[in-house]
């Protein structure tokens, strides 16, 4: 897929009053796009005044910067580098080859009291045939994958990444819109398996040792779909005994998204990792498209959002 396109610049005309009260037309530039979806449709769904769609401007992209900007360095906390200090939105260099999903607000109002749609959430994905081309995966950062692509040559991974939703949206719609798209990406482009890092919020593991240690003995991947954190960066992740776990208190403990992977049946690398930019601790998610409950599948599917 060609992710940077070039299109000819439409024009509109726009009448105004010139000086002297005299009329004449504009030309205004609409949104160049930078995205070229294909066949598949960027409007992925909708749920009320809430639609789920692919980014396809720059202007859609600087938008969900600038919402990830504001959860990730606003609300929590994270260390902003210059250039996204500068520009107040989150600039990664994998957002110039991902894809990116965005929930959008079309009855929200601005401090006016106007109606002015406001992206609310996003999700951030990459295919690997574009990983291939560009360098890898992002979370290759801190995770020691290859050995687990290198085991399945033959399939199509996506990584997720970069999910954020704004406070006063972080409801059960909005989350199964944000699903409902990726289902459809993931049936578009044939996807055979999701991977991406999950985050625990503060960079001290022993605070998520009870969330952890579960993950580890209860939902670690295994065999030919085990991977591992970076030996340089890796923190264990058993340091409560299986034991002693308190089940629903670890549920509990465990973050909204990674319960979220964990119902549709991902399993875990092994070994966390401590993010100090964006004050995380970090684990892998690995989710076979095959393993998935095929409740949830029927449910996201494209039909049934169709239906």
């Amino acid at each position: 897929m060609a992710l940077f396109v070039s299109q000819a610049v439409f024009l509109k005309q726009a009448v105004v009053t010139g000086f002297g009260g005299t009329i004449r037309a504009l030309p205004l530039k609409m949104p160049r796009a930078v995205r070229d979806h294909g066949t598949l449709d960027p409007s992925l769904g909708r749920m009320g005044t809430l639609e789920v769609r692919l980014a396809i401007t720059k202007k859609d992209i600087r938008r969900a910067q600038k919402l990830r900007y504001n959860v990730f360095f606003g609300e929590g906390g994270a260390i902003a580098d210059a250039r996204s200090a500068l520009a107040r939105r989150d600039i990664c260099p994998f957002d110039r080859i991902c894809d990116h999903m965005l929930v959008i607000d079309h009855a929200a109002k601005n401090r006016f009291g106007r109606i002015k749609p406001k992206v609310v959430g996003t999700y951030r994905l990459l295919r690997k045939d574009i990983a291939d081309k560009n360098g890898g995966f992002y979370s290759a950062q801190e995770f020691d994958i290859a050995p687990l692509l290198a085991k399945h040559g033959d399939k199509n991974f996506l990584e997720l990444g970069r999910s954020c939703v704004l406070p006063a949206y972080r409801s059960k719609r909005t989350i199964e819109l944000l699903w409902r798209g990726i289902a459809a990406y993931v049936q578009h482009y044939r996807i055979d398996a999701m991977i991406g890092c999950a985050s625990f919020e503060g960079a001290n593991p022993l605070k998520h040792a009870l969330g952890l240690s579960f993950l580890h003995h209860h939902a670690l991947a295994q065999g030919e779909w085990a991977a591992r954190a970076l030996p340089e960066q890796s923190v264990g992740m058993d340091m409560i005994s299986a034991e002693i776990i308190d089940l629903r208190r670890a549920l509990d403990a465990l973050p909204t998204l990674v319960r979220g992977y964990l119902r549709l049946g991902a399993t875990f690398g092994e070994g966390a990792v401590v993010d100090r930019q964006f004050g995380t601790v970090d684990v892998l998610v690995i989710m076979p498209v095959s393993k998935i409950d095929a409740k949830y599948l029927d449910h996201f599917s494209p039909e049934k959002r169709a239906a």
